[in-house]
């Protein structure tokens, strides 16, 4: 489930790419789509504007925020075998998300 409310609120822990196997990002954000694409965009300054790192490869909605910070934490700390094996599970050729994910938030602010 997608946690959202009238704020649009989309709480989740993300990891993105410089591409498949190469530089990884973990973050979380209280609002996803508006997050990766300032990262895309280069609008964040720090590590993923200076690595290149603008492919969103996978991420995990929360419903609290104190819970997606916890998780994220718990992430950082992940051997980087395991957050490739983490991506994988669910994304195995590091395919860009943002674009399903982005329609897929616009259809449901429409609804």
């Amino acid at each position: 489930m997608v946690s959202r409310d009238s704020y649009n609120v989309f709480i989740a822990v993300y990891m993105m790419a410089s591409r498949r196997h190469g530089t990884i990002y973990i973050g979380v954000t209280s609002h996803l789509p508006s997050r990766i694409a300032k990262h895309r965009e280069g609008r964040i300054p720090g590590f993923t504007e200076k690595y290149g790192v603008k492919r969103l490869v996978w991420y995990e909605p929360h419903e609290r925020m104190t819970n997606a910070i916890q998780r994220e934490k718990s992430l950082k700390k992940y051997p980087r075998e395991w957050k490739i094996n983490l991506i994988e599970l669910d994304n195995p050729h590091w395919d860009d998300l943002y674009p399903a994910l982005v329609g897929m938030h616009r259809q449901t602010l429409s609804e």
